[in-house]
C-alpha cells in the first residue's frame, strides 16, 4: 500500500460520538471483520478474499493499526489539552 496518487472521487465524513464503536469480529471460518459503527451508519472492513489472507491485507492491516493508534493520540493529547479543566479524564 503505497500512497496514494489520485485524489478520491468521493470522501465521507463519519464523526466518532455519542454510540461510535469498532469493534472486531473474528471468525472461525472465514477471515476477521473490522465493523464500525456510527449511530444508524456501519462500516465493514474485510480482507480481499474472505477465505484467505494476503500480503497486501495484511500489510493494510498493520497500516490501519498504526493510523489508529497515531489518531488516538492525537485526539487524547488535545482532550488532555484544553484549558476549561473538562478534558481531562
Amino acid at each position: 500500500m503505497g500512497r496514494r496518487t489520485v485524489r478520491p472521487s468521493a470522501v465521507i465524513s463519519l464523526n466518532t460520538g455519542g454510540g461510535a464503536s469498532a469493534k472486531t469480529m473474528p471468525y472461525p471460518a472465514r477471515t476477521p471483520v473490522l465493523a464500525l459503527d456510527f449511530g444508524s451508519t456501519s462500516v465493514l472492513l474485510t480482507t480481499s478474499d474472505s477465505d484467505q489472507v494476503s500480503p497486501a491485507d495484511v500489510e493494510f492491516a498493520r497500516q490501519l493499526a498504526h493510523e489508529a493508534a497515531s489518531f488516538a493520540r492525537s485526539v487524547e493529547r488535545r482532550f488532555h489539552g484544553l484549558a476549561n479543566g473538562r478534558g481531562v479524564a
